[in-house]
């Protein structure tokens, strides 16, 4: 009878938490990813006022398990929900016009880590497209920033790095900003647009994590109608340069050593 209810009390304790205990793995240094994929199809004065616009697809992550613990794989999964990306609920976006298509790339999932890009495209008054970058933690379920991967006195050295890689992309702009057939006042605009730009520790925290190294993220913010001669943004360091300027009791420890 004893070991009975021992046997019970096991098989409460394991169904007790429902599918977040059946899918958590303490063992997992990296997170399963199911794919999700939504139609939206427009119906009524939408598709009347907007024929051209009646269909939108979703693809977004749905985490099934993995992380370190339970607490770490709650975060993760509401860090991801689809109204956190952009700030926009599935209601939302059925009942606007806007969006064609959101997608998601996995970056990086492993050593505790999952790096991943998220981007929207639509059309308004014009195409767009929006991109956001999730860099996380997963023995916390917290995203990562600079101060967690790299050493205080390394932030300075590390803009500077990145600051020199703006620059050079900078002036290949201007290049293109004299050739431009814009007018003279355009053209002023253009170089003050340009030479304002500075990559500060404050942008550090804005960077994805690959097999090889890390890219520090720069978003200049440009209007649509100069955004041809904005930088791209994306400054690569390896971590053999990196390597000295790392945590060793970080989550990027590993490429320390």
């Amino acid at each position: 009878m004893r070991l009975l209810t021992a046997l019970c009390a096991l098989l409460f304790i394991f169904s007790g938490s429902g599918v977040e205990a059946a899918s958590f793995s303490p063992a997992a240094d990296r997170v399963v990813i199911a794919k999700k994929r939504i139609v939206i199809v427009r119906t009524g004065k939408l598709v009347r006022d907007f024929p051209t616009r009646k269909r939108a697809i979703i693809n977004y992550p749905s985490i099934t398990s993995g992380a370190s613990s339970a607490a770490a794989l709650r975060k993760v999964r509401s860090l991801l929900q689809l109204k956190n990306i952009f700030d926009t609920s599935l209601a939302e976006y059925k009942s606007d016009t806007w969006l064609d298509e959101f997608d998601y790339e996995v970056n990086y999932n492993k050593n505790f880590i999952l790096d991943i890009t998220f981007t929207q495209s639509g059309m308004g008054a014009y195409p767009d497209d929006h991109t956001k970058h999730f860099a996380i933690n997963l023995k916390t379920g917290d995203l990562i920033k600079a101060r967690d991967v790299f050493k205080p006195s390394s932030l300075q050295t590390l803009a500077g790095m990145a600051d020199r890689k703006l620059r050079a992309e900078r002036e290949e702009n201007l290049k293109a900003v004299a050739q431009d057939d814009s007018t003279a006042e355009d053209k002023q605009n253009l170089r003050e647009q340009l030479d304002g730009l500075k990559f500060q520790v404050d942008n550090l925290d804005e960077f994805s994590i690959g097999d090889k190294g890390i890219t520090f993220l720069y978003d200049a913010g440009f209007p649509h109608a100069i955004q041809a001669l904005e930088p791209v943004g994306r400054y690569f360091f390896s971590y053999a340069e990196l390597r000295s300027f790392i945590k060793p009791e970080g989550p990027l420890g590993s490429f320390a050593r």
